[in-house]
């Protein structure tokens, strides 16, 4: 008989692997040796320099079939010197596991992979299991997982849910699912007037002013009082510069950058129309001029409390012996685009280490997470 797949030790092998987005790192090729040997089909989906696994056991296009998805790439470790266990030891020192990862999210790679693993040799379902694995999710996303659903739509794959695995509980497991999450514009804005001397503002036009109110404008009155499922949209300003040393010249250029997350009585053509907007007064009212261009990093959504956040809330209830908060709190996930697929939720471990020095993570939780992902087969192929 064979013995039952380690998340802990999986999730070990995994911050082992150096895969700060864009390196790969071996994080993959482990998975997809340990995912073949059980009988999934793997496919590389590999696209600009960014690696991704795709791996599904079971018939292709079976109408049951369950998703996962996560990422194994990591975000840099900052100061090596600052880190009390090397960064990518993956060293076990009492109930912890450390490195970088071990939150955010090998844990719960290594949990869904352990998971769907031991439920197809153990409990063969009449049905699918997909697993969507990115190395993109840290960096810019653009060739991670929208890569890896481009290739399911070519390809006739489909999931029918999903789970994505990153942690979403704020102080003990099983306290939250993330069910939608906010959108995501970011405005850059560069405001030019006229360059001179202080002591003569009549000769010169003073780009600075001329943003205060822009920006005031965009960030002093809050755009919405939240809405069912979600909190305020928040507008937060993140930078304001114009390269000037000297106290005695009126620059002749300011920039800033000011960050939006948006709820669902909004989507990103709305909220750049409201920045334009506000960027033509102070055109009119200062004479300067204005350009702003826009990043969006993801619409608002929400997966409506259903069959999908029941399943998973009854599967964590049974294994935490908590109720789970359905959520739509945080900040984007890969569940922005999965949600273009199949109905998603997010459900993984405590994340109060995500991105820190000394990241690390209780080993109960990770089996913990892995008997959550179980019982949810369990339940769904029930």
């Amino acid at each position: 008989m064979t013995a039952p797949t380690d998340p802990i030790d999986l999730t070990a092998r995994l911050i082992r692997c150096e895969s700060v987005t864009p390196d790969e790192g071996g994080a993959l090729v482990l998975l997809e040796q340990l995912l073949s040997a059980a009988g999934f089909e793997c496919r590389r989906v590999d696209l600009q320099g960014i690696s991704n696994l795709f791996a599904r056991w079971g018939a292709k296009g079976h109408a049951r079939t369950f998703g996962f998805n996560g990422h194994t790439d990591v975000v840099p470790v900052g100061d090596i010197a600052s880190w009390t266990h090397g960064p990518f030891s993956g060293d076990r020192i009492g109930d912890r596991l450390w490195g970088r990862g071990a939150q955010d999210m090998k844990s719960g790679v290594a949990a869904f992979a352990a998971a769907a693993i031991d439920f197809v040799r153990e409990t063969p379902p009449d049905g699918a299991i997909i697993l969507t694995i990115t190395g993109d999710e840290e960096g810019d996303g653009v060739h991670g997982t929208k890569a890896l659903l481009r290739y399911m739509e070519d390809t006739g794959e489909a999931m029918q849910a999903c789970i994505v695995g990153e942690p979403t509980c704020p102080n003990a497991m099983g306290e939250m699912i993330k069910i939608g999450r906010r959108g995501s514009v970011t405005g850059r804005f560069t405001v030019r007037g006229k360059q001179g001397h202080v002591a003569y503002p009549h000769l010169s036009i003073n780009p600075t002013h001329a943003m205060a109110r822009l920006l005031d404008r965009l960030a002093s009155q809050p755009l919405d009082q939240g809405s069912e499922h979600f909190d305020p949209s928040s507008v937060q300003v993140t930078t304001i510069d114009t390269g000037n040393p000297a106290s005695n010249v009126v620059p002749e250029a300011c920039h800033a950058t000011l960050n939006v997350r948006f709820n669902d009585l909004h989507d990103s053509t709305g909220i750049g129309a409201w920045m334009a907007e506000a960027a033509e007064q102070v055109i009119d009212e200062f004479g300067v001029e204005v350009d702003l261009s826009l990043r969006v990093t993801g619409e608002s959504f929400l997966t409506p409390p259903g069959e999908l956040s029941a399943l998973v809330a009854g599967a964590v209830e049974q294994v935490t012996g908590r109720v789970p908060t359905l959520s739509t709190t945080g900040g984007t996930s890969d569940a922005r685009f999965v949600k273009d697929h199949c109905a998603v939720v997010e459900f993984g471990l405590v994340g109060d280490q995500m991105h820190q020095v000394d990241e690390s993570v209780p080993v109960a939780q990770i089996t913990q997470l892995t008997a959550v992902y179980r019982q949810v087969l369990t339940d769904y192929f029930a």
